[in-house]
């Protein structure tokens, strides 16, 4: 069974990378069309900056995923790290159910919201995008933050300390 979800994980972050690259490179891009068509033709592409904002927004909640899967996310264990070995796995799990919680809470918390902006079918001024896709992207980053820091859990894999600059 562990084998079965480590294969599903595996690709799971395999699409979530690949889509992180399309909408970075995308952004990277549409900035570069955007600096051409600004200082070669004298003409910016007026909904550029709104649609680089949301393919970053896009690419950072998805690849916040990965960050999850790994354990790499930002941690503050000054004092954690000068705890006795069982302390630390206990607050290790602790961590990682707590992030679970949280990332499940904000995501509920945000849900609401794209309901009401796709109910209203709010768009955004520049490239008339609805705002329910961007920011649907939120909560569905969080998810899948919380399904990978599960899936650690069940795995074994919180036990791993990543490897820091100091290891």
């Amino acid at each position: 069974m562990i084998d079965k979800l480590l294969q599903g994980v595996r690709g799971l972050l395999f699409v979530i990378r690949t889509l992180s690259v399309v909408l970075l490179a995308s952004s990277v891009a549409l900035n570069f069309g955007n600096i051409i068509s600004r200082y070669f033709f004298h003409a910016s592409i007026a909904w550029a900056e709104e649609v680089m904002l949301f393919l970053m927004v896009g690419c950072v909640f998805l690849s916040c995923a990965t960050v999850a899967w790994s354990g790499r996310h930002i941690r503050m264990d000054v004092f954690v790290r000068l705890m006795p070995e069982r302390i630390r796995v206990l607050l290790a799990l602790i961590s990682e159910l707590l992030f679970v919680v949280t990332a499940i809470t904000l995501a509920v918390f945000a849900w609401p919201t794209v309901r009401q902006l796709a109910a209203f079918d709010q768009r955004s001024l520049a490239a008339d995008i609805p705002l329910a896709i961007p920011q649907g992207v939120i909560p569905l980053g969080l998810l899948l933050m919380a399904f990978l820091v599960i899936c650690r859990l069940i795995t074994g894999r919180w036990r791993d300390q990543p490897q820091t600059l100091d290891h």
